[in-house]
């Protein structure tokens, strides 16, 4: 299996996968998945902050609670997002209740998730006839299958790994996500599943979550708009019989937000009708936050992301986007670089060659760093893309 730079996957001991089509999406392509622990796993999840939420949103949120934070199956169906919809928490609930019982399982023990068009009744029945052939098809080897199947929009798979060595042994950690459209984060955004074989509990994994997740899942954007189904889900199922232990724990957090990071960073080079990746440090301001609010302003701003399109190294409007985000500095100690090239030095421009810098400005990925003179030790990472004609195209047509 090959993922993010074509890199073979690791996959964590003790989960296997499944994937099929249940005639939800208009395509024949598989759109309905499963992830299983071969024993309940621990879990921690972080959710869409959005007033209106999908089904699946608030029923996963319950079955945590109720479950105590156990997970035995995750169920992801793709091309529908039960939400907005009179029947949409009927069929979230009947389609956890099937197959916990097929599973031999609690229902709050199955975490539902969705990913597709709002506002469209989802039929339940395509998901209950579908399950038994879903289930038949369980593998420990099938995950690029459900990488593929949760995808919409998408035009690859977005997949990564990382394997740990530790004192009492080896511990793997996989994820797998979705997204290109609808991105702006907001403690989650679009659908991500990650997996380790350590053992956790669930109260350090949702610690450990939420630092990962603001390095990663909230330190991205594609076009400013936060869904209504976005979940990030982590499990941990202990099948390695390694339980990090002291800072081994930080070492294992620090490897999942790596992953996490690379996930992040594949939704944001997959950007609806993106063709460039673009990369903001923001460092030398006063805390982590300000830098991230700063580094988000600048992403979320269209005219960077047109500039970016158009290979145009029009710096003064990171420096505008950086001047309304809220962050209090002093424009005379900003410094701002592309593709490392120094274009503008103490709020003012600096000297470069206009066109070998437009070259530079045309590669696939790009790199802005705002900097403050001042000294501070706050420092962020944010990831976008740039913003073209294609992101028209494709969302005035979503739903035809």
């Amino acid at each position: 299996m090959s993922g993010w730079g074509d890199k073979t996957v690791i996959l964590p001991l003790g989960y296997r996968y499944a994937a099929e089509y249940a005639g939800i999406r208009k395509q024949e392509k598989d759109d309905l998945a499963l992830i299983v622990p071969d024993s309940p796993a621990q879990a921690a999840a972080v959710f869409t902050q959005n007033v209106v939420q999908a089904s699946p949103v608030r029923l996963a949120r319950k079955h945590l609670h109720r479950s105590n934070s156990k997970v035995a199956a995750v169920l992801v169906n793709a091309g529908n997002a039960n939400c907005a919809t009179r029947t949409g928490d009927r069929v979230a609930l009947a389609t956890c209740k099937a197959l916990a019982r097929a599973l031999r399982t609690k229902t709050e023990y199955v975490i539902p998730s969705s990913t597709g068009v709002i506002g469209v009744e989802l039929d339940s029945k395509l998901i209950l006839d579908a399950l038994p052939g879903l289930i038949g098809k369980l593998a420990p080897d099938a995950f690029d299958s459900v990488a593929d199947a949760i995808l919409t929009t998408d035009t690859r798979r977005k997949v990564a790994s990382e394997e740990l060595k530790l004192k009492n042994g080896v511990v793997r950690v996989a994820g797998m996500t979705k997204g290109s459209g609808m991105i702006h984060p907001n403690m989650a955004t679009t659908l991500g599943f990650v997996m380790t074989d350590a053992a956790m509990d669930a109260g350090e994994l949702h610690k450990l979550l939420r630092a990962a997740t603001e390095r990663s899942y909230n330190s991205l954007c594609v076009d400013g708009d936060t869904s209504t189904n976005d979940m990030v889900l982590l499990l941990a199922n202990g099948a390695s019989g390694v339980r990090p232990g002291g800072k081994e724990r930080l070492v294992l957090q620090e490897v999942i937000t790596w992953v996490m990071e690379s996930l992040a960073e594949q939704i944001a080079a997959d950007g609806e009708g993106a063709r460039k990746l673009i990369v903001i440090r923001a460092c030398g301001f006063k805390t982590n936050d300000d830098a991230r609010r700063i580094a988000r302003s600048v992403a979320n701003s269209p005219l960077v992301k047109t500039a970016i399109a158009g290979s145009d190294p029009n710096w003064g409007r990171i420096l505008a986007a950086a001047g309304y985000s809220g962050v209090k500095f002093d424009p005379a100690d900003i410094e701002i670089d592309l593709q490392g090239v120094p274009v503008c030095r103490r709020g003012v421009a600096a000297e470069y060659d206009e066109p070998e810098l437009k070259q530079k400005l045309d590669q696939a990925e790009v790199r802005i760093r705002i900097a403050s003179r001042a000294k501070g030790k706050g420092e962020a990472r944010f990831f976008t893309c740039d913003l073209t004609e294609g992101y028209i195209e494709i969302n005035g047509s979503y739903r035809t």
